[in-house]
């Protein structure tokens, strides 16, 4: 009997588990991997803060937000703009077109279309138009350092001042896309940036004097900066002629509605 209580005595008992082992302490990381993930993580940071004001590229963004740099002004003013020149070969055209007309405007020039043709840069200025910087180089500022961009937009403003006697005062970053060093620069430079509330698009592909009026109509209002281009040095060869063959059209439409056309300078509200 005492064998059978041992064996039944020894069946109710619960079985023993293993002990639990301690969890290893968390291995941390090797210097130099700890060191490059810090690396990456600084440099991503820099990134989204170099890139940053990019986001005003947005059109809907800038003018909800920033409307002085969308180029809103003066209820009964419109202003015209172009990019990207001077060209001898469709500057001239403009000009004569704008005189025609007796209408100033403003003239974002690069820099290295300025010292190609001085000259033609100075006849701007001498006409009366108002000339700003559109960077010596028609490079995508956010993806350029500090150094660079300081180098690039000064260079673009003492070559245009060089040229035309006149020191610029504005800016239009290539793209219409700004960047924090850009914006750092300009500050420093006495530069204001402005985009635009309205662009011709004649730099796409199938673009005529037509659709390029019609899609600056279809955003034409008092207080708005159009864009136009007087160069096709950064877009398909020819495409200033549809933005020259709108011009005419674009400033009847302005006379229609008894805007007042001109430059950046007289567009202030």
């Amino acid at each position: 009997m005492t064998d059978l209580a041992n064996a039944a005595q020894r069946r109710r008992r619960p079985a023993r588990r293993p002990s639990a082992r301690p969890l290893a302490p968390a291995r941390p990381l090797a210097p130099a991997r700890a060191v490059g993930l810090g690396v990456l993580l600084a440099a991503a940071g820099a990134a989204v803060v170099q890139a940053g004001p990019g986001i005003t590229a947005l059109r809907s963004v800038r003018t909800a937000l920033f409307p002085p740099l969308s180029g809103c002004g003066a209820a009964d003013h419109v202003a015209i703009t172009f990019d990207d020149g001077p060209d001898p070969a469709a500057t001239p055209h403009f000009l004569n077109v704008l005189a025609e007309q007796q209408v100033h405007a403003t003239f974002f020039m690069l820099g290295s279309m300025v010292d190609r043709a001085p000259g033609l840069a100075a006849e701007v200025a001498a006409a009366g138009h108002e000339v700003g910087v559109h960077g010596f180089d028609h490079r995508y500022l956010p993806l350029r350092g500090p150094r660079a961009t300081r180098d690039d937009l000064t260079r673009a403003r003492d070559s245009i001042a060089t040229a035309t006697g006149s020191v610029p005062r504005l800016f239009r970053p290539p793209y219409g896309v700004l960047s924090t060093a850009a914006l750092v620069t300009a500050r420093r430079l006495d530069l204001t940036p402005v985009l635009w509330t309205a662009r011709g698009r004649e730099w796409a592909a199938g673009a005529s004097p037509g659709s390029v009026y019609a899609t600056l109509a279809a955003d034409l209002a008092g207080g708005g900066t159009v864009l136009l281009h007087d160069s096709d040095c950064t877009s398909p060869a020819g495409s200033w002629r549809a933005a020259l063959g709108a011009l005419p059209m674009l400033l009847e439409d302005c006379a229609q509605q008894g805007l007042r056309v001109g430059p950046l300078r007289e567009h202030q509200a």
